[in-house]
């Protein structure tokens, strides 16, 4: 079993309704994970992710090990019958077979380039491994996707449900680096398997996601009348998928303000962190008491706990 997308969730109420009761006893498994180890391989910077998975994998009794290859593995070579005679030190093939000799489960991070659309899409880091790893992979960000942030939105969103059917709105926000697709991409299909919950996504006209992953999803390009009654407002910036990669659009109208919050129905305040404040959402808003970003960033610990207790699981 792998976790590689939100899509590998069977049923994401039942999902959220499992990590829920982890969450009420975190260590009822200690004894799953022992003598288990799980390794967690980052291409690029962490602090949420790579403490949550951590912490998930000690409430279950596991070992870990940590490389950052950004600074202390060798550069490795993706592509099949390369001459390598150019950066790269190690080919995927060596690496990922060695590295599955050491651990139960690997876990990596690797984000988007933004340059080379279709290679982001082919994710290049995490393809590798599970072509040549021999046990499971779990996803802690990707090219295209971000599953374990978006399972953990889940989690808190039914912490916080509505006693009517929600309006749940992503709205795009200024930033001033360009930003992968993978957040919003795996809220967007995590919002796509809730059957009562409206959903809408905002963003400038030109600002479209893959339409392969947005397919019939709502979009509503004026922000304002997309947060009218709204009851969960989902901030993330993402640069332009078309022009990719690029910054084609910076202005600071689209950053959540406490205005705009009040054309809400109330709204509880969402952002995966670490975010830019006073561009992507204003003070006010964070530190409002609407805001939940923290309690978000608390459930990443039961959305991979769950995660790795089902590939524990699995492999019995």
């Amino acid at each position: 079993m792998n976790y590689l997308s939100i899509q590998n969730i069977d049923s994401l109420e039942k999902w959220v309704d499992e990590a829920l009761k982890i969450k009420k006893k975190p260590l009822n498994y200690k004894k799953l994970g022992e003598h288990k180890t799980l390794g967690m391989l980052f291409f690029n910077p962490s602090l949420r992710t790579r403490l949550s998975t951590q912490k998930a994998a000690l409430n279950l009794g596991m070992n870990v090990m940590v490389m950052n290859f950004t600074n202390e593995g060798w550069t490795l070579e993706f592509e099949d019958g390369a001459i390598m005679n150019k950066g790269a030190s190690e080919h995927i093939k060596e690496a990922a077979a060695v590295i599955s000799q050491y651990c139960d489960i690997i876990a990596i991070r690797a984000f988007a380039s933004l340059a080379d659309k279709e290679k982001d899409n082919a994710e290049t880091v995490l393809s590798g491994f599970l072509k040549y790893a021999t046990v499971p992979i779990v996803n802690m960000e990707g090219c295209t996707g971000h599953p374990l942030q978006s399972l953990a939105d889940a989690i808190t969103m039914k912490e916080h449900k509505t006693k009517h059917r929600p309006k749940v709105v992503l709205t795009w926000a200024p930033h001033p680096r360009a930003l992968p697709q993978a957040v919003a991409n795996s809220f967007v299909e995590m919002m796509q398997k809730q059957d009562n919950m409206d959903f809408v996504i905002t963003h400038p006209e030109g600002y479209e996601l893959n339409p392969e992953i947005t397919k019939d999803s709502k979009i509503e390009y004026d922000q304002n009348k997309a947060f009218e009654n709204a009851d969960f407002i989902y901030a993330k910036n993402w640069s332009n998928y078309n022009q990719y990669g690029q910054i084609t659009n910076s202005d600071p109208n689209w950053t959540v303000s406490a205005d705009k919050m009040k054309l809400t129905n109330n709204a509880k305040f969402m952002h995966c962190l670490p975010v830019r404040r006073n561009m992507i959402v204003t003070d006010e808003v964070i530190d409002s008491e609407n805001s939940i970003v923290i309690e978000q960033a608390n459930n990443r610990t039961y959305a991979a706990q769950l995660v790795l207790q089902k590939i524990l699981k699995n492999s019995k």
